[in-house]
């Protein structure tokens, strides 16, 4: 499942760093704007304890994570809607993610130049909203002078389209993004905002890139930004990128380890990163545990039994019979699926059943 969040921000609030301590890429992360011309792609596995905890049981040949994808995108300057700077390139690569990671600098230091001059880092948040908010504006204000044409012989599906159009125009007039426009109950506001395809209805997760001293308790730039954003639809997250780029050049676990005790932190920052872009995409795991592989799955949640099936291969969602179901907890307190068999613990499951997180899975299928 190719599903991919995009790292955004202003010019030097440490993105490619950022980028590079999550995939050990070589994206380049220098001091001046557009550093990174070109988007940079990597993979990234998802840390999940549960699947070592599996692989520790069954003892297969091989453990496969699941994982997602992350773009680094160049930095976006004012007046990007109207295609300054990167403007064109950057909004069309985000166009294109499915969930935007916003990285906010939250940090002083004279040596990084701000590309505004000093740090403000509600102003910063502003300075990319509102240049999103304005290339959604245009695309629904082209799509509400059709409406207005079409309405006009008074066809009731058109004039529901206007109606909902001069709301939605309203609400991005008001600086407030897509994604909360009050779509709840309304069938064919939420199709028409799907179709449009706004910039502002992807979910967002703020990374407040901070100094070593705040990565703990965070700053009054940390606080100013949890401030401005906590009516939005949004999560938000503290992260040293300097301390992270330090941690990934680190080889020997045995040092990683020391180095976070050092700096009082249970785990890379990356880590709860990584976690939180996936539950940002709203997705979940499911696994599939044999002597010859554990292997964590990637699904939407509330996805059904067969599409789930599918993601591992086609056929097996074609022919789906049944599913077999163990519940995680349940696995590893009786230590086999024997053991759950047994003491009846394992569940069959139809068509109808919605995957849960943690589900350890057996499909049955025909064709």
């Amino acid at each position: 499942m190719a599903l991919q969040c995009g790292i955004v921000g202003l010019p030097n609030v440490g993105k490619s760093t950022l980028f590079n301590a999550l995939t050990a890429a070589k994206a380049l992360a220098a001091n001046y704007p557009f550093a990174t011309k070109e988007p940079n792609l990597g993979v990234i596995t998802v840390p999940d304890p549960r699947l070592d905890e599996l692989a520790r049981i069954v003892k297969p040949q091989r453990v496969v994570p699941t994982t997602i994808e992350i773009l680094d995108i160049a930095g976006l300057i004012k007046g990007a809607a109207k295609g300054e700077g990167l403007g064109n390139q950057f909004l069309g690569n985000i166009r294109n993610v499915d969930a935007i990671i916003h990285v906010v600098r939250c940090f002083q230091d004279d040596n990084v130049i701000h590309v505004d001059g000093s740090v403000d880092p509600v102003r910063d948040k502003e300075v990319i909203d509102y240049e999103l908010l304005l290339k959604d504006l245009e695309t629904v204000e082209k799509r509400l002078a059709k409406a207005q044409k079409e309405s006009k012989g008074g066809d009731k599906v058109a004039l529901r389209r206007k109606e909902i159009l001069e709301a939605l125009k309203a609400h991005l007039e008001a600086g407030k993004p897509a994604r909360s426009f009050d779509t709840q109950d309304k069938d064919d506001a939420k199709a028409l905002v799907k179709e449009l395809c706004l910039l502002t209805t992807k979910p967002v997760l703020y990374v407040c890139n901070v100094d070593e001293a705040s990565v703990k308790s965070g700053n009054e730039f940390v606080e100013a930004l949890a401030g401005a954003i906590k009516d939005e639809q949004a999560e938000m997250l503290i992260v040293s990128a300097a301390i992270e780029a330090d941690i990934a050049q680190m080889e020997d676990p045995a040092e990683r380890r020391e180095f976070l005790e050092m700096m009082e932190l249970e785990e890379p920052g990356v880590n709860r990163l990584i976690r939180s872009a996936y539950k940002l995409l709203d997705l979940i795991t499911y696994f599939t545990a044999g002597e010859k592989e554990v292997r964590a799955w990637t699904v939407r949640k509330n996805t059904p039994a067969p599409q789930a099936a599918g993601v591992i291969h086609s056929d097996f969602e074609k022919g789906f019979i049944r599913a077999e179901v163990i519940k995680y907890h349940d696995f590893v307190t009786l230590g086999s699926e024997a053991a759950c068999r047994e003491a009846g613990k394992l569940s069959t499951e139809g068509k109808d059943y919605i995957v849960q997180d943690g589900d350890i899975m057996h499909f049955l299928f025909n064709v």
